[in-house]
């Protein structure tokens, strides 16, 4: 192998060099994935080993992980804690106060006083475009501080407890719960120093619209000495918890994640997704943020998330290292946050965002945007420089007239890799749309391994096809010889990572640090290549350049594994209208350019390159086949699913004298993916025609459907429903006008009554010409003039007594008539006790590879 990079230097001062035999080209693809498979996937998936009970006393001062398991299994035997419902408000809080007692029982009380409150309370507020109001929702809350302490600044530590329709939730958020109780027992009995207060908020009302959340930042008299917030969430089952949100504006926060951190696993990129909505989920972190502006970290698991907001959900299907590891993290970190001197002030610390990011969970790097943009530039100068120094030595510092073939040379290369990386990005990008188009997305949903052939060999083959064809055009004319000409391609790829780097840089993405990271490893093999060829004759540019590549392929293949492993489970929620095939191809190209644009075109050394590379395309034309035959199905029994909402409703409608001119029952069924037609032909085969919807649709309030969600209308194209026979009576929605007053001759304030399920949605539309200037709702949606129809969201908690409203109307002039259209849905989460043997049959129809969440609905409207 060493001879075949033996170079002997032409009169010039050109590099000739042999090609390699071909048979070495396999070899050399082999060798990356082997780097891939025996470093990055086990390093994604390291644990620390669990610390056990019986072992306690040689771990003092240590998160016992086994501790936190069986607390787990306590908690999650509960079984679903919808808010509202006995389980939640009764059984989980019974079993917080009695593991809560045990703790305080155990911990130094000469050293910390523990207080426990449990807090009720009903607010509004304005979350993703509804006027969200709630009544009596719960938290269970405990502020450890140290004895006597003066301090006014506390540390809030958050989690909920409440889970989703048909969840046990032991993965969300149970085990942050007991991570939690772990944190408070171990810290409560510990001689270490506690400088600052912490508050632990066991929240009982995440799932129904971050609830809870809002009950204790507003309300409580804790809240306004939160000063910074550890926010703990899930979005799967368990393994390492990712940083995805930090300050904002608060670099100190990772200053201490960073030194904390036993095992860190962050990253500014997740962040700066997660803030554009690339994710479809949000967490209480977001409330503390916006209504008391509380800094803070923002943690969530996300392995596994096809178990997210179903019946799998359980102790058995959580990653057993996630205790240990989560625990270690969350116990370092609250304890240096608790002790920290920023928690005084935190305002005298908000200097701006941070980048920050770590290398395979092996150690975090953290610095200042400020500090980012100085390195990118920096990094990306430095880059530009030293290539074209490279380039100069190449020409052999001939004269200007001999030189200038060369520079040309250099510059058509250059626009020739800016060619090779748009057809490669662009055709990754054009296979994605033909497989959408032909309605085969998701293949990769359960069969995650099409991704290599779907997505990542049409790079590998671009990146080094490219190259091969400027070699073959141009072989009777090229000033270079081959080396020199390979180098230029990875120089030419450089430059225009560069020109990236900066301009991303210039627009303020903080995420720029990930093509630096590229250009850093690149312009370091050109400075140590560049020395060596001051020190000996021999050629060992491509394996120093090889050597270099390695730690940027693991950390850009790692970036990969992770994004893949976290968004393709996503991509089963999204909706409807969702374009998962763009999104996955874009992480493909994103990631691949920045590795395989510097690894690629040494294909090129070896002989019979082209066949060889050829290899990746034909990979990708089987691999799109395999997509279209029933391999590429994209949902499994239990394991991958395919996710739809079924609501067995009944609705009525009224016309402007009040009386009945609809009343329908039926299955009404929101598919969640992009692939709504699947069960077409069996389960939903009796579904009326899609005209039916675009009808309602125009002439109801969002369809005269009882949306639970104000983002279920975008997905309205793919509605299906299907008659049926009522359901059996629940809460008989009962709407009371208590009052009609005009206020002046054209302003009218209504007041209503309300006697419906724990949970509705009220949509409000004015009729033509009025306005609604003011009700008892969240006024945000006024104030900012929202589009009409109005949609609103209310949830009763162990209550009974009618909810109570008002509704002021503008009328355009002193007409007799209505004013306006009101709209009420009832949702019955969890009454499954009352479904009627035709609902069951209809459920029972589902295959096994799909997970129905169903639930009793009613939708009712007037006008007034």
């Amino acid at each position: 192998m060493k001879e075949s990079f033996d170079v002997n230097p032409d009169p010039k001062g050109f590099v000739k060099s042999k090609k390699i035999n071909w048979y070495w080209a396999p070899l050399f693809c082999v060798f990356w994935f082997v780097l891939f498979y025996i470093v990055v996937i086990p390093s994604f998936f390291s644990y620390p080993e669990t610390n056990l009970i019986r072992d306690e006393r040689h771990h003092p001062d240590e998160f016992i992980g086994e501790r936190a398991q069986i607390q787990l299994l306590g908690l999650s035997s509960i079984g679903v804690k919808l808010t509202g419902t006995v389980e939640n408000e009764v059984y989980a809080i019974q079993f917080l106060l009695n593991e809560i007692e045990k703790i305080k029982s155990s911990s130094r009380q000469e050293l910390y006083d523990i207080e426990v409150d449990v807090q009720y309370s009903s607010g509004d507020f304005e979350l993703w475009g509804m006027a969200t109001s709630y009544h009596n929702v719960s938290n269970v809350i405990v502020k450890l501080a140290p004895k006597n302490t003066k301090s006014e600044s506390y540390l809030l530590v958050n989690s909920h407890f409440d889970s989703e329709v048909a969840s046990p939730a032991a993965a969300d958020a149970g085990v942050m719960i007991v991570v939690m109780l772990e944190v408070l027992r171990v810290i409560s009995s510990s001689e270490k120093e506690l400088k600052n207060p912490i508050v632990f908020l066991f929240n009982g009302a995440e799932e129904s619209n971050l609830l809870a959340a809002h009950g204790f930042i507003t309300q409580h008299k804790w809240a306004p000495y939160c000063k910074a917030l550890i926010n703990l969430d899930s979005t799967g089952s368990g393994g390492k918890e990712v940083l995805f949100q930090t300050g904002p504006n608060h670099p100190w926060l990772i200053k201490y994640y960073k030194k904390s951190a036993r095992h860190p696993f962050a990253t500014t990129l997740a962040e700066e997704l997660f803030q554009n909505n690339f994710v479809p989920s949000d967490t209480d972190f977001r409330i503390f943020r916006d209504h008391r502006g509380v800094p803070g970290l923002d943690m969530a698991h996300a392995l596994n998330g096809y178990i997210y907001h179903t019946k799998y959900d359980n102790f058995h299907n959580l990653e057993r290292g996630t205790y240990q590891t989560t625990g270690d993290n969350v116990l370092a970190l609250t304890w240096a946050l608790a002790n920290a001197e920023e928690l005084t002030n935190p305002e005298e610390h908000a200097e701006g965002h941070v980048v920050f990011y770590d290398f395979l969970g092996w150690f975090m790097v953290a610095y200042t945007k400020t500090t980012g943009t100085i390195v990118n530039v920096v990094t990306s100068c430095c880059a530009i420089i030293f290539i074209f120094l490279s380039v100069f030595l190449m020409t052999g510092k001939g004269d200007k007239e001999e030189s200038k073939p060369f520079y040309m040379q250099f510059f058509v290369i250059v626009i020739a890799q800016l060619v090779t990386v748009a057809v490669a990005a662009g055709l990754t990008i054009l296979i994605a749309v033909i497989v959408d188009a032909l309605n085969i997305t998701q293949s990769w949903y359960s069969e995650t391994w099409l991704i290599f052939g779907l997505y990542f060999c049409p790079m590998f083959f671009v990146l080094a096809m490219g190259p091969a064809v400027y070699i073959h055009w141009t072989k009777n004319k090229n000033t270079m010889h081959l080396h020199n000409i390979i180098i230029s391609f990875m120089h030419a790829h450089s430059l225009i990572l560069a020109v990236i780097c900066i301009v991303l840089t210039g627009l303020g993405v903080r995420s720029a640090f990930f093509v630096m990271i590229a250009l850093f490893f690149y312009t370091l093999s050109v400075i140590i290549n560049l020395a060596l060829s001051k020190i000996t004759k021999k050629d060992y540019y491509f394996i120093v350049h090889c050597i270099c590549q390695i730690m940027p392929f693991w950390f850009y293949t790692y970036m990969a594994f992770l994004f893949l492993t976290f968004f393709i489970p996503m991509q089963g929620r999204d909706g409807p209208t969702s374009k998962p095939e763009l999104l996955l191809s874009a992480f493909c190209v994103l990631c691949t350019l920045h590795f395989g644009g510097f690894i690629m075109p040494i294909m090129n050394k070896f002989k019979k390159s082209k066949t060889i590379t050829s290899m990746f395309a034909a990979l990708c034309v089987v691999f799109v086949i395999l997509a279209a035959t029933p391999v590429g199905f994209p949902y499994t029994k239990d394991v991958h699913p395919q996710r739809f909402y079924v609501l067995h409703t009944e609705r009525i409608i009224h016309d402007n004298a009040g009386m009945v001119i609809k009343n329908d029952t039926g299955f009404y069924v929101q598919p969640v993916d992009t692939r709504p037609y699947s069960l077409d032909d069996t389960t939903l085969k009796n579904a009326l025609p899609q005209s039916w919807t675009d009808e309602e649709c125009e002439t109801e309030m969002f369809c005269g459907l009882p949306l639970y969600s104000s983002r279920w209308m975008n997905w309205k194209n793919s509605t299906k429903w299907i008659p049926a026979r009522p359901p059996q009576p629940i809460i008989p929605t009962e709407l009371k006008l208590i009052s009609k007053v005009y206020l002046e001759p054209t302003k009218i304030r209504y007041e209503f009554s309300l006697k419906a399920a724990d949970r509705v949605v009220i949509y409000i539309e004015p009729h033509t010409g009025n306005e609604i200037i003011d009700w008892s709702f969240n006024r945000v949606l006024l104030d900012e003039d929202y589009e009409t129809p109005y949609f609103a969201y209310h949830v009763y908690s162990m209550d009974e007594k009618p909810f109570l409203f008002w509704i002021e109307v503008e009328r355009e002039a002193i007409l007799t008539g209505p004013s306006f259209r009101l709209g009420i849905g009832a949702h019955f989460l969890y009454h499954t006790h009352t479904y009627t043997n035709e609902f069951n049959e209809f459920l029972a129809s589902f295959p096994d590879w799909t997970y129905p969440t169903h639930w009793v609905a009613s939708y009712e409207s007037w006008h007034f």
